[in-house]
């Protein structure tokens, strides 16, 4: 048989057994040496035939965490109300936050403006990356106004929930004032946590979120790997 046909014969019996759901969505393959050994070639013909599942979008490759069977995207509603945790369990997925950075340190032209501080005001900054079933779905910046929420932090490190830890704070509801949405490239970093490979397409939401009386609680930035979350637009989510 030709190299050729060898990859295409590869690539065509991993298809059929995804089909048949011996993989199932975001479960990993075997390695390309355990591949390797199983179809007995060598491990750039088995790379060759993921690379040709991959162009059909059926397997992701992971940097540094191997290759999985392409999951379905998450939906994700953005509307006035948006809640991490609740939106992956209307999904049917678990929702996981790992935090990155707790810190306190001045504002930044944009965070004072859209949290309506003056300029150098301190803030408190959570970042993170957020998790669906174990898998990274997003990277996440979160910033609030300190001298507001002083204990904050606290709350943070110890619920891991922006809603409980605001709850802590007195801000028993907010809801989404504005939400800007823009395509971009993952940066190393960002594809490092997120195991994309760098320039992969992310989603960027920028947000303001603002209590009952119209003050704003929260300025968040969200990175979303492009293929796993389908941003659902709508003007009323399930509330908490």
């Amino acid at each position: 048989m030709t190299p050729t046909a060898l990859w295409r014969s590869i690539a065509a019996t991993l298809r059929n057994e995804i089909a048949a759901g011996s993989y199932r969505p975001g479960d990993k393959l075997p390695s390309e040496a355990d591949l390797a050994h199983r179809f007995g070639v060598n491990r750039h013909t088995v790379r060759r035939a993921l690379a040709d599942l991959a162009g059909a979008r059926l397997v992701q490759a992971r940097r540094g965490a191997g290759v999985y069977v392409a999951a379905r995207p998450t939906d994700y509603p953005l509307g006035r109300r948006v809640r991490f945790q609740q939106n992956l369990a209307a999904a049917g997925q678990n929702a996981e936050r790992k935090a990155l950075l707790h810190a306190t340190r001045a504002a930044d032209r944009r965070e004072a403006e859209a949290l309506e501080l003056s300029d150098g005001a301190p803030v408190h900054v959570y970042e993170g990356i957020s998790l669906a079933d174990g898998s990274p779905l997003a990277l996440f910046r979160s910033v609030f106004p300190a001298e507001r929420f002083p204990d904050l932090p606290g709350a943070l490190a110890e619920t891991a929930s922006v809603t409980a830890a605001l709850a802590r704070a007195g801000v028993t509801d907010y809801t989404r004032a504005s939400t800007r949405i823009t395509a971009k490239r993952a940066s190393p970093t960002q594809a490092l946590h997120l195991e994309l490979r760098p320039g992969d397409p992310i989603l960027r939401s920028v947000s303001v979120n603002v209590d009952t009386a119209g003050r704003p609680v929260e300025y968040g930035r969200t990175w979303f790997a492009g293929d796993r979350v389908s941003l659902i637009v709508t003007d009323d989510p399930p509330e908490d």
